[in-house]
């Protein structure tokens, strides 16, 4: 076949679509109830349109003028419409999941999984085709809702017809309109079969186990229809899935079949399915990775561990490929993949012996740890968009509804009434877009773990993290620069805002964060954090309120403690000291008092500022506070 073949048709025809994409989900409802006698909100109010959504409302009744209100009312009613689809779409692939691995003959698991994928995606028809090795095409096995005798016998060449295309690529393909199709080869024998069927709209995805085509799964409609990329990744999901029981039956008749000459097998069988059934439980209870590697460790023996894809890259990378797991020296590998995508691995030490039940078992726990770390994947990236949406109205518009921003944030765990600090990420490595994603889905972790919101701005992140008691802006910066920077493993520079009260002062903290993160950026302190009461006089210049009275107790504050408790005169005498030029000769004249009492003050200035108070980077902060203090005197006298 030309590689033309498989390219998008001219016309309105869908192109191959991997298996990932979904809409994110959305915030949960906030669990309001309808009060009977509560009075009405009036119309087109906050209130109302709540009211409306909790009441579960058809579009129509959300008519009125295009307010903010209701244009973010019909925004949440979609959003919540999907979520329920989503949930919908995840309870039947989990049950579905679920009957599969109940199933052990492999004409049951077949004929359940095209009853599944009909009721799944709701078309008229759905049918499975098996590859079958020794012909070299694809042959029609089971099908539901067919009712052509002609097209329930059809075989497929490879590259011929869509499912030919399918398995010859590996990939799913759709079209609205089979006979317009010109992606694929049309052969008489199975346009018959189609037309015959009367089919116009099709979807077939592959059934792959590990880097091979074991067949292809359909879902067929007798009329024209646009599959939407949910519906394919939602087919695509459910084609792992039952690559998986198809090739579980099929390993178990195999077994089934040596236990007439094997009985002593017997046991190992049982132990496969008590782990099938343990690891399949887990999944339901919603238990984690290390719950299977934890269940598997006590049917196998030794150790199982999940690790990162770095661990035994080697080893890793070759399970991957050949969809097995593989043995590195003593240790077992058995790659956690999904989509292409390497997420882990889970090692077995311990065993260094394996029967190929034992081998396929861990194989079995390596699928449905993939499984769990895309659901936690997907939780985790549907609460950092919800984060970030949040944190973009606070910044964007938080005059729109406080109360709602508010309630919103309370579902997320964070409080706005406490004081918060606002943030400013910047890394060289945001500079390309992975580098972006790496920072903000570390940054987004980090804030959901301090209970604060993070989104992507400008390039770089922003965060909303609320100030512990005793902690001051410059520290909560300095230890985010250092958690950011360790987890992309590149540096990170953070600024952050003086104290804000959310939601009002979130903007323009901001703002303030980002001029301090540029200023540390421009004195080369790159990977650092800072406030702006760090950078000393310029700090003045960084913040949006002139701290004159801060900048002057945080550089002279025990000079003028000290005077104060003992009657001394040490501001006094620094006044002298710089008005004649650093001299203490000249000083003594000044203040009528021996030279070797200047020395003897100026050594006690050395004790409580430190014994480089006369740096050339202090001389200046030191002496610019000496003048904003006499200056201060001056307006209170």
């Amino acid at each position: 076949m030309p590689d033309e073949s498989v390219q998008p048709h001219q016309s309105d025809q869908a192109t191959p679509v991997p298996p990932d994409a979904s809409r994110p989900p959305t915030a949960p409802d906030d669990g309001a109830r309808h009060d009977p006698v509560q009075a009405p909100a009036p119309p087109h109010s906050a209130h109302a349109y709540l009211q409306l959504l909790v009441n579960g409302a058809p579009a129509e009744a959300f008519d009125g003028p295009a307010t903010p209100e209701r244009l973010l009312a019909l925004r949440l009613r979609d959003e919540l419409a999907d979520r329920r689809r989503r949930e919908a779409e995840l309870t039947a692939l989990i049950e579905t999941a679920h009957d599969l691995a109940g199933l052990r003959d492999l004409d049951a698991v077949l004929r359940a999984i095209v009853q599944r994928a009909r009721s799944l995606l709701g078309t008229e028809v759905a049918y499975l085709t098996l590859t079958d090795p020794e012909r070299g095409d694809t042959y029609m096995r089971v099908t539901e809702g067919s009712v052509s005798a002609r097209f329930q016998q059809l075989r497929l060449g490879m590259g011929e017809g869509l499912g030919g295309l399918v398995a010859q690529t590996a990939r799913p393909y759709v079209t609205d309109d089979y006979f317009r199709d010109t992606r694929f080869e049309h052969t008489g024998p199975i346009d018959d079969g189609v037309r015959e069927e009367g089919l116009v709209a099709i979807l077939g995805v592959p059934l792959a186990l590990g880097g091979e085509v074991i067949g292809v799964i359909y879902a067929a409609d007798r009329r024209a229809r646009v599959f939407e990329r949910e519906q394919i990744a939602l087919l695509a999901s459910f084609a792992a899935h039952a690559a998986v029981a198809i090739d579980t039956a099929r390993l178990i008749a195999e077994t089934r079949s040596a236990l007439a000459e094997l009985s002593a097998t017997h046991e190992t069988i049982e132990r496969a399915g008590e782990v099938h059934d343990r690891l399949t439980a887990l999944v339901l209870r919603g238990g984690g990775v290390h719950d299977v590697a934890a269940a598997l460790a006590q049917v196998l023996g030794g150790t199982v561990e999940f690790t990162e894809p770095q661990e035994a890259p080697g080893a890793v990378e070759r399970s991957a490929r050949d969809g097995y797991a593989v043995r590195e020296g003593d240790t077992w590998v058995a790659a956690v993949a999904a989509g292409g995508e390497l997420l882990g691995a889970l090692l077995l030490r311990g065993q260094p012996d394996l029967d190929p039940v034992d081998q396929r078992t861990l194989e079995r726990a390596a699928t449905v740890t993939s499984l769990l770390q895309l659901a936690r994947r997907s939780a985790a990236e549907a609460e950092q968009r919800v984060r970030g949406e949040l944190l973009d109205d606070l910044l964007d518009a938080p005059e729109r509804s406080p109360a709602l921003l508010r309630q919103r944030a309370a579902r997320l765990g964070a409080d706005l009434d406490t004081p918060h600090v606002v943030l400013a990420a910047r890394s060289e490595c945001a500079e390309a877009a992975s580098g972006r994603q790496r920072l903000w889905s570390a940054a987004s972790h980090l804030a959901a773990t301090a209970h604060g919101l993070a989104a992507a701005r400008d390039g770089g992140t922003v965060l909303l993290l609320p100030l512990a008691e005793g902690q001051d802006a410059g520290a909560l910066a300095r230890r985010t620069a250092a958690q950011l920077g360790s987890a992309v493993h590149a540096p990170v520079t953070v600024g952050a805002s003086a104290t804000v009260r959310a939601p009002g002062g979130v903007a323009a903290g901001y703002a303030e964060a980002l001029r301090c993160a540029d200023a540390l950026r421009l004195l080369g302190r790159r990977g650092q954090g800072a406030a702006a009461e760090d950078f000393g006089f310029l700090g003045m210049l960084l913040a949006d309120s002139r701290d004159v009275a801060g900048f002057v107790e945080r550089t002279l504050g025990p000079v003028l403690e000290y005077d104060r408790r003992r009657g001394t005169g040490l501001v006094t005498t620094l006044d002298a000291y710089f008005d004649s030029g650093m001299s203490p000769v000249r000083a003594k004249d000044a203040l009528h008092v021996h030279v070797n009492t200047v020395a003897q003050r100026l050594d006690r200035v050395a004790r409580l500022l430190g014994d480089d108070w006369q740096s050339p980077e202090r001389v200046l902060e030191v002496q610019l506070a000496l003048r904003l203090h006499r200056l201060a005197g001056a307006f209170d006298g």
